[in-house]
């Protein structure tokens, strides 16, 4: 592939002040309600939708894949919790190396069993660097994961880690607080990152509102990630999604 995902996405974030991408976790989301949910997050704004969890009770996620395309006419990234969750239906993978952790399975181990699959499938392969943030409560990911996150108050830990990320020829950093973190990743923390490494930074985990939104964006956040947000009541979503899309896009 020749980047031309990656490309398009950090060209919608220039344009756009900054990027939303929504999460649809295959494990909380009802089937049903796949197709309406993600038709939902386009209509609001959602500049690409992710597709992963940190477990999986599915067998195959084609299904879900195939119910998302119908609707959403954005890209499609694959955010893996394995290497089993490599899906030849999608535009490209963040391939997530959590580099803040000392599991060597999240390092490297999921990424050699994933990359013969990943040659044959031929989905755009975009390096990330996953680093988990302290969030205030035991998230999935902490928790599947087996991995101590960076504290809140460490900034320069998190810096340390990102431009190791970036001089290892990584493309994105990702500032993970978790799903279902009971607090975000902080503003200085986020600045600080964007100011010591060259790397453009995405966050997620503990975004329910816009005036969050809008503080991670002005901390230097190129992409603003919401996951349970997607899983609130139909009734309810519709107008979450377009505050938050609406505060991320500070331009265009």
């Amino acid at each position: 592939m020749n980047g031309s995902v990656l490309a398009g996405l950090l060209d919608t974030a220039a344009r756009r002040g900054a990027a939303y991408w929504v999460l649809l976790d295959p494990d909380r989301v009802p089937a049903a309600e796949l197709e309406e949910r993600a038709a939902l997050c386009v209509e609001a704004g959602a500049d690409a939708i992710l597709i992963g969890t940190s477990l999986t009770l599915l067998f195959d996620h084609s299904a879900v894949y195939q119910a998302v395309r119908r609707r959403a006419p954005v890209p499609l990234l694959t955010f893996p919790g394995t290497g089993s969750h490599v899906s030849p239906l999608a535009d490209a993978i963040l391939f997530l190396s959590m580099v803040s952790s000392r599991n060597p399975e999240l390092l490297i181990g999921e990424h050699v069993r994933a990359a013969p699959r990943l040659k044959q499938c031929g989905v755009e392969v975009i390096p990330t660097a996953y680093l988990l943030i302290e969030s205030g409560t035991l998230t999935s990911v902490q928790y599947m994961s087996g991995s101590l996150p960076i504290p809140r108050a460490k900034s320069d830990i998190a810096m340390a880690h990102a431009l190791a990320a970036q001089f290892l020829g990584m493309k994105l950093v990702y500032l993970e607080a978790g799903s279902g973190a009971r607090e975000p990743v902080p503003d200085a923390m986020i600045s600080d990152v964007c100011a010591y490494c060259s790397l453009p930074v995405i966050v997620g985990g503990g975004i329910r509102d816009a005036a969050v939104a809008r503080a991670k964006v002005a901390a230097g956040a190129r992409c603003v990630v919401t996951g349970n947000l997607v899983e609130e009541p139909l009734r309810e979503l519709g107008p979450r999604l377009r505050d938050l899309a609406a505060a991320v896009h500070v331009s265009g």
